[in-house]
């Protein structure tokens, strides 16, 4: 039986059998958009070495929801294994992809184990492992074509400094319905990607990542000052314990656009958890 292709509605290609009637457009079976409804899956986006010898691994997340946030609290449906279910991994999900949201600190000796980050979202669980195979090592702390470092940022003035996936870390206090001062100090060595590329202004974004309720920031991306200095408020919703995400990149670009061209430089994540009593 002779086959012949012709186009469809649109320009789509189909597939029909001489003397038949066209088979179903291909078209129509493409996966469509969803508002909420979908699942979550890990992504293991690679690891790197710290300087100290030991190395972290990181992951990120794709939230197939266009609009929908989910809260998925650790324990059966949040967990990575081996050893403590919570390893620092988030438990609110933004729509769409997000990468290298966080990274774990594993020793020397790790050697060929593996961690497995398992996440169930409407009924649906989808197992991530990640490891130290050579295929996923990334260059998180230096790129390699030019030498461009993460920012340096800071979350405190004069406190210690952190430099990409793992980034640094504090803790404050805050009141209900209250909104509490955020700032953060970033600095960066100023280099861009490429030679000729165009620059993009350093910047920060702020998120939540963990907790109870609801987060309302005054800016999600609060303007840098000419000293790198960045100041914005959140107020919460209910007491309970937080955890919010500020990403700082440089003037390489923002974190989507450098993994878009096969780079994991240069970003820094920081986190504040804050006890809201």
């Amino acid at each position: 039986m002779r086959a012949l292709f012709a186009a469809g509605a649109g320009g789509a290609l189909v597939l029909a059998a001489a003397g038949r009637a066209p088979a179903q457009e291909t078209k129509l079976d493409a996966p469509r958009p969803h508002a909420i409804g979908q699942s979550v899956s890990p992504s293991f986006e690679g690891w790197y070495e710290n300087p100290d010898g030991s190395f972290s691994i990181v992951f990120g997340y794709f939230n197939r929801n266009f609009e929908e946030h989910l809260d998925i609290p650790v324990g059966p449906d949040n967990r990575i294994e081996p050893g403590p279910a919570d390893r620092g991994q988030p438990t609110h999900f933004l729509p769409r992809r997000h990468t290298g949201v966080f990274a774990i600190r594993v020793p020397a000796d790790f050697g060929e184990q593996e961690l497995t980050w398992s996440l169930t979202a409407h009924g649906r669980t989808i197992a991530i492992p990640g490891s130290l195979r050579p295929a996923w090592r990334i260059d998180a702390l230096r790129e390699v074509t030019n030498g461009n470092t993460p920012p340096e940022l800071r979350l405190a003035p004069g406190g210690e400094p952190g430099q990409g996936p793992a980034g640094v870390a504090t803790r404050i206090s805050a009141a209900p319905s209250r909104p509490v001062e955020l700032s953060v100090w970033t600095t960066d060595d100023g280099l861009s990607r490429t030679r000729g590329s165009i620059r993009t202004p350093p910047g920060v974004a702020w998120s939540k990542y963990r907790g109870p309720g609801a987060v309302t920031f005054a800016e999600v991306q609060p303007p840098l000052d000419e000293d790198g200095h960045a100041v914005t408020q959140a107020t919460f919703g209910a007491p309970g314990e937080y955890t919010l995400r500020v990403l700082a990149w440089d003037e390489s670009g923002a974190q989507r656009a450098v993994m878009a061209g096969g780079f994991f430089c240069c970003w820094t994540n920081g986190y504040v958890t804050v006890d809201v009593r």
